[in-house]
């Protein structure tokens, strides 16, 4: 059965990919999952209080908010059953009481899919030894540099991505694209504001097809060919508010806005040239030890058997726990299917480093 999924997840990637140098939907998606165990519970609502390692993806002007010289982050995530596995690593470093830079990588993949093709020899025998497999994946490595304003509160980022998709020796991308970002502190609200792919991201696509044809034509597929994909802006702008309920509990809730610029997508507030996809998160700290998260995202409008459209949204919930310089986080979540059977346990760890630290001697 495995077998099977991996083979249609395949065939979708590499008949979907990189056709024309038009713009089409949902261009290097996977940088859109999120990541991070505490965003994900949140719904991916963390771009106005992000401040730790993870803000190289979510917000770089966060990497100025790290209390200590050096921060480590990791995720690990599966999908559908286990066949897709996400990852991500990544590290922040202050570089002064002003500024700070990061680095990250992030991988999305799908792999030991069988390559059938030579299952059956010339004299039609099937010969299970001839199987070969390999990996469909998609990477990000990501460079991020952040600095304060001297306007009081203010403070601002930005990304270079360099992309770097592979479809086995099928099919294989290069690519590269920026991000800016800032984020302001108000009294109890903070704001922040993410601009991807802010001048569009461009990838480079290259296709072997020469054993695949055959199976294109058959079914009727085009034949790829070499040519751009382009990535175009998507703007999240954020507002959260902390509460305070006592010295030892306090409260966050973020408000986010997704503005994609690709066209109309099956979101709540759409149109043909733009489309807006709102997403909340809360998150409850009991002496800045444990947290209690949860989040509505992917909310949408669904045609039911009647033909009337029904609002469905996708709850996530998480935890977390903080003890000195290391946290681990979990969230129960998915990458939006809305069926409970699709959820998965994501775990993500962060580890804070000083100078004086034995362990940062090479620094």
């Amino acid at each position: 059965m495995q077998i099977r999924i991996r083979l249609v997840i395949f065939l979708l990637i590499i008949s979907n990919i990189g056709f024309s140098q038009t713009a089409p939907k949902y261009s290097n998606e996977f940088l859109s999952i999120g990541i991070g165990a505490r965003s994900l519970a949140m719904s991916n609502a963390t771009v106005a209080i992000s401040n730790d390692a993870y803000s190289n993806y979510w917000n770089p002007a966060g990497l100025t908010l790290i209390n200590n010289d050096l921060q480590l982050a990791a995720m690990h995530a599966e999908y559908f059953a286990g066949i897709a596995k996400y990852d991500y690593m990544g590290a922040a470093y202050k570089i002064d009481d002003l500024s700070s830079a990061g680095f990250s990588i992030i991988r999305f993949g799908v792999d030991d899919i069988p390559n059938t093709l030579e299952l059956i020899d010339n004299d039609g025998n099937i010969r299970y030894d001839r199987i070969k497999s390999f990996s469909v994946a998609d990477y990000a490595f990501i460079f991020s540099y952040a600095k304060k304003s001297k306007i009081e509160g203010l403070r601002y980022g930005g990304n270079l991505k360099i992309i770097r998709r592979k479809a086995g020796d099928f099919a294989g991308a290069w690519g590269f694209g920026f991000d800016a970002s800032a984020q302001y502190d108000y009294g109890k609200w903070q704001f922040g504001v993410l601009a991807r792919d802010v001048t569009s991201t461009f990838n480079a696509w290259n296709f072997n097809t020469d054993e695949l044809e055959d199976v294109f034509v058959l079914t009727g597929n085009e034949i790829p060919e070499n040519s751009i994909e382009i990535t175009l802006p998507k703007f999240i702008i954020a507002a959260a508010r902390k509460f305070i309920f006592s010295d030892k509990i306090t409260a966050i809730a973020e408000l986010d806005a997704d503005i994609s610029t690709d066209g109309k997508r099956n979101v709540l507030l759409k149109s043909n040239i733009f489309s807006v996809d709102p997403h909340l998160g809360i998150e409850v700290a009991y002496k800045n030890i444990v947290f209690l998260r949860s989040g509505i995202g992917n909310i949408q409008k669904e045609p039911d058997f009647d033909g009337k459209n029904d609002l469905t949204f996708q709850p996530n919930i998480g935890l977390g726990i903080k003890i000195k310089r290391f946290s681990i986080d979990y969230a129960l979540t998915d990458i939006g299917n809305n069926s409970i059977a699709l959820y998965s346990n994501i775990f993500s760890l962060t580890y804070s480093i000083d100078k004086k630290d034995k362990k940062l001697i090479l620094f």
